[in-house]
């Protein structure tokens, strides 16, 4: 696929529709909503659909939603890999018997004869896909679904450029062969332009132009790629928002030749209501915080408090998604829309809530075997954050550790706060600042929508009550990602209480070694102690005087 602008069109161009900032839903659109236009599921019907990345966390909620609201669906096809040991067929069918396929498989237990799994391997040159399966999908592809990228944030940059640019490129050249194609839908990130504070649905210009990129780094050895990594990036945080800024621009290249539609959605995290609230299958993003703080392991964090959480719930994001294939597929806009999935703006939430709440949550749903008791607290300031870091992850891990070591096990707890506190650092960036995003695309194909679509299909945020979706998330963490029975939960909170226990025995204990190594040996701390101890008596005593006279 070519790397070049499409004519007629230029970086200037682009900068010119970045700087005036959205570009007007009537000067893009083709077509308006009618009364006669067929709803989501009936578009859908007898359509065949090709997913990337369907695997993946997004990719398992865009199948199922698929399967289950859009029954008549003729096919999925999936492109998937074969990985650890186990071939596409296999891990395709171990995908299916997920829990998050409950609903469909009651509903219809053959639904696994609509999913056909193609051999693909993204890293390769033409997706590793077979000339006998390019000919299938190029007769029979209605609409794409791009979902597949590395999203570690610590992605060496030729491996990141690879999954996230070069494979895109090959995906929009597949499309352009395809005979019966209607929509493209690549899901980027709404951190993809997090250099700029306020963010438009609109693709700003790259940090560079990939096609040389590409063809500079081709010749590097992985030494000089990573000394030059941090100048390249330049204001971003990492090679993650970076090549997805770069695949925005080479989808954006392809608007004059394919029907585009642009998802960004921001920290994607446990579903609200679909299939059912709180699922969850992973450790990535704030799912890894929020165990590691219900486990009693993580007890400082830097963030801001007043810092907006961007969290958008993974249903929110594929029903946006699915919507944007109905509409650009249907409307045909002559440029490439983009839709800014965000809460922010709508519904906001901040960080403060959000410790608050996971706290509350984990206290009365806690997590089997925890560490210590769930108190995690949210600083913005360097150093209390590592003085917290010294005090309370880094010695109690040692004196774990050597417990461990005495006791003939292998030490691995300052391992765990290692790793933890690495991931902790990649959020930071997130976690400490706040953006603007403007929803304009997102609130128009709301307003484009029938009252029943917007009921299965609902992306709706200002519905989204927060304490409720933050409880249903930290529930998931437990019975969808540990695995934990949820009537264990009595045991799990006996074992609070008990540990609960051991903290004001060691407190006390701690006391008590004071004294008798300080205090009693010294006349002068004996009595700053009986001064305080005096003061308290007094205090005491006229609080319950007051007390008395106010009754």
């Amino acid at each position: 696929m070519s790397t070049e602008l499409s004519e007629g069109r230029d970086l200037d161009g682009l900068g010119e529709q970045a700087t005036d900032g959205q570009t007007r839903l009537t000067d893009i659109c083709s077509g308006t909503a009618g009364s006669s236009m067929a709803s989501i599921a009936e578009y859908y019907a007898g359509k065949n659909v090709l997913i990337t990345g369907a695997t993946g966390f997004m990719g398992k909620v865009l199948v199922e939603k698929l399967l289950r609201s859009c029954p008549e669906v003729k096919a999925l096809y999936l492109l998937v890999r074969p990985k650890a040991g186990q071939s596409m067929q296999q891990r395709v069918s171990d995908m299916m018997k997920c829990k998050l396929f409950d609903r469909v498989r009651e509903d219809n237990p053959d639904f696994h004869q609509k999913i056909i799994p193609i051999s693909s391997e993204l890293m390769q040159p033409g997706l590793a896909i077979s000339p006998e399966d390019v000919e299938k999908l190029t007769a029979c592809i209605n609409i794409v679904f791009h979902c597949a990228a590395t999203i570690r944030f610590d992605e060496p940059l030729k491996h990141a450029l690879q999954l996230n640019v070069i494979a895109t490129q090959q995906l929009l050249s597949l499309a352009q062969q395809m005979h019966h194609l209607e929509a493209f839908i690549h899901i980027s990130t709404a951190y993809a332009n997090c250099n700029r504070k306020h963010i438009d649905e609109v693709i700003y210009p790259p940090p560079v132009e990939p096609k040389k990129l590409i063809e500079s780094l081709e010749w590097m050895d992985d030494g000089i790629v990573r000394d030059i990594t941090p100048r390249l990036i330049g204001d971003r945080p990492n090679t993650y928002t970076y090549t997805k800024a770069l695949a925005e621009y080479v989808v954006q290249q392809e608007q004059d030749k394919l029907n585009i539609g642009i998802i960004r959605p921001s920290i994607v995290g446990a579903s609200w209501q679909e299939p059912f609230p709180g699922w969850i299958d992973n450790f990535n993003g704030p799912s890894g915080v929020f165990i590691a703080a219900g486990k009693g392991i993580l007890r400082t964090m830097r963030a801001n408090n007043d810092a907006v959480a961007d969290l958008i719930p993974v249903d929110v994001v594929i029903n946006l998604t699915l919507a944007a294939g109905w509409y650009t597929a249907v409307h045909r806009p002559k440029t490439a829309l983009v839709y800014n999935c965000t809460t922010g703006g709508i519904n906001p939430f901040h960080w403060g809530e959000i410790e608050h709440h996971v706290m509350s949550s984990f206290k009365r749903n806690p997590l089997e075997q925890a560490f210590r008791r769930p108190n995690a607290n949210i600083t913005s300031n360097y150093l209390i954050n590592q003085y917290w870091i010294l005090v309370s992850h880094k010695f109690p891990a040692l004196i774990y550790d050597l417990f461990l070591r005495l006791s003939g096990q292998k030490p691995q707890m300052m391992r765990i706060f290692n790793r933890l506190h690495k991931a902790i650092s990649l959020l930071e960036y997130f976690s400490s600042q706040d953006w603007e995003w403007n929803s304009e695309n997102m609130s128009m194909l709301m307003s484009q929508l029938t009252p029943e679509d917007r009921k299965t299909f609902n992306f709706d945020v200002r519905q989204l009550n927060w304490p409720e979706y933050i409880e249903n998330y930290c529930i998931g963490t437990k019975k969808y990602v540990l695995n934990e029975d949820m009537s264990d939960i009595p045991a799990a909170r006996q074992h609070l209480r008990k540990l609960r226990n051991i903290r004001y025995t060691f407190n006390t204990l701690l006391v008590v070694f004071i004294w008798r190594v300080f205090i009693a040996r010294s006349q002068m701390a004996r009595n700053i102690w009986y001064f305080v101890v005096s003061l308290c008596f007094k205090f005491l005593s006229y609080f319950r005087a007051s007390s008395t006279l106010t009754n």
